[in-house]
């Protein structure tokens, strides 16, 4: 039944977009719909929006959006964004190369707001030579693979900690490897082999690429620093960043002001804004409590009934959510429980965060190209498809290595 419920409501979001309508719609609808599928009584739902609205995780994510947004303007009007393509064009000599290192290396930073800079530059590196559908799918896959395995992203550090000291973080990226290069080559294989190979013309040499991408890329670059150097926060970086580059830029007080307005997103701000109060509702259901539950009596290995919870469970409230409630069973249940396990589960929860409209990046990406979520699920399934396949046979050849 709990699946049934889950199910309407992700249908009540598809069916929504297919109208045409804006994403914030679809989301109240699915906040409503979950409400009364649930039957949370009115004050408590009253309470759960209320607290949800001013919550730090909500607010300090719509300020980094902001942030990131005033800093993304400041790097156009000084053509920097234009500036690192062109220097990757130069480095590597491939636009294949760019489309898909560019929003890996922006990725790096933890921050929604990034997926428009990578737009912005898979825009440019790709042309005509894939549609706006095939394009989102390119900018969100790439940048969201160093999620998967780097601790900067609190899910992974969540999930290491849980596991007690069973799994090292270095290991754990070490064990990594084989399934980054995998993913880097699926997106290959389905989308950029349609790009051309090599970029005709003369080049600059390898020393003046070096030092543009360096120009082109520091404020992004001095942000991912400050984060991993000193362990503070994004919006910290970010306005450290905006701050630096006032200087370095030589901005005038009049295009700051101007700045104030054009950072501001208003779509992709309330899409945000409705997304994190639906989440909040949708957790407050503990429907993701109750999945171990659901799956336990399938006949199927305990391998599959947790890659399941982990798939689902992160479709519905996200990767963190899931690593919180289902490593400590996933321990108790099996406690010899090693790395080859981890990597499946971690991997399976990877996988499903670039399907679920309650993952912010992804509404953001297909707003940015102007395309239906489901599009971007779409053009998805493909990668993904082959993606939990090749985890799979890893996963099993993990056990007889280990």
């Amino acid at each position: 039944m709990e699946l049934i419920k889950l199910g309407l409501i992700f249908i009540s979001i598809v069916v929504v977009l297919k109208f045409r309508k804006n994403l914030s719609l679809a989301i109240i609808l699915a906040t409503l719909v979950t409400a009364l599928l649930f039957q949370i009584p009115l004050e408590q739902f009253i309470e759960l929006v209320s607290k949800s609205i001013v919550s730090p995780a909500t607010l300090t994510i719509l300020l980094v959006f902001y942030l990131v947004g005033y800093l993304q303007r400041m790097l156009e009007a000084r053509g920097s964004l234009r500036l690192a393509q062109s220097s990757l064009d130069g480095i590597f000599k491939s636009k294949r190369i760019t489309t898909a290192l560019a929003p890996f290396l922006l990725g790096l930073l933890p921050s929604p707001s990034v997926v428009l800079m990578a737009g912005d530059i898979v825009n440019q590196s790709v042309g005509e030579h894939l549609n706006n559908e095939e394009k989102a799918f390119v900018t969100s896959y790439y940048r969201h693979i160093p999620e998967s395995f780097l601790p900067m992203f609190s899910s992974i550090l969540i999930a290491i900690n849980l596991t007690e000291g069973r799994i090292d973080l270095s290991s754990f990226i070490l064990g990594m490897i084989p399934m980054i290069v995998a993913m880097m080559g699926l997106g290959h294989l389905f989308y950029l082999r349609r790009i051309p190979k090599h970029i005709e013309g003369s080049h600059p040499p390898l020393k003046e690429s070096l030092y543009k991408l360096l120009k082109g890329s520091w404020p992004i670059a001095l942000i991912i620093i400050w984060i991993l150097a000193f362990n503070r926060p994004v919006y910290e970086a970010a306005l450290l960043s905006i701050i630096v580059f006032i200087g370095v830029g030589k901005f005038t007080l009049r295009e700051l002001k101007k700045t104030v307005f054009t950072a501001f997103e208003k779509n992709l701000m309330l899409s945000t804004f409705f997304i994190m109060i639906f989440k909040d509702v949708l957790l407050a259901t503990q429907v993701i409590e109750s999945l171990p539950s659901l799956f336990a009596n399938l006949p199927v290995s305990d391998a599959l009934i947790f890659a399941l919870i982990f798939f689902v469970g992160t479709l519905v409230g996200g990767s963190q959510a899931i690593a919180v409630i289902g490593l400590p069973l996933l321990f108790l249940t099996l406690p010899n429980a090693g790395l080859p396990i981890f990597i499946l589960v971690m991997g399976m929860a990877f996988i499903a965060n670039q399907l679920t409209p309650t993952h912010v990046c992804l509404p953001i990406t297909a707003e940015y190209f102007k395309i239906d979520f489901s599009a971007l699920v779409k053009q998805s399934l493909p990668t993904v498809g082959a993606y939990i396949v090749i985890l799979f046979a890893y996963y099993g050849l993990l056990n007889i290595l280990i």
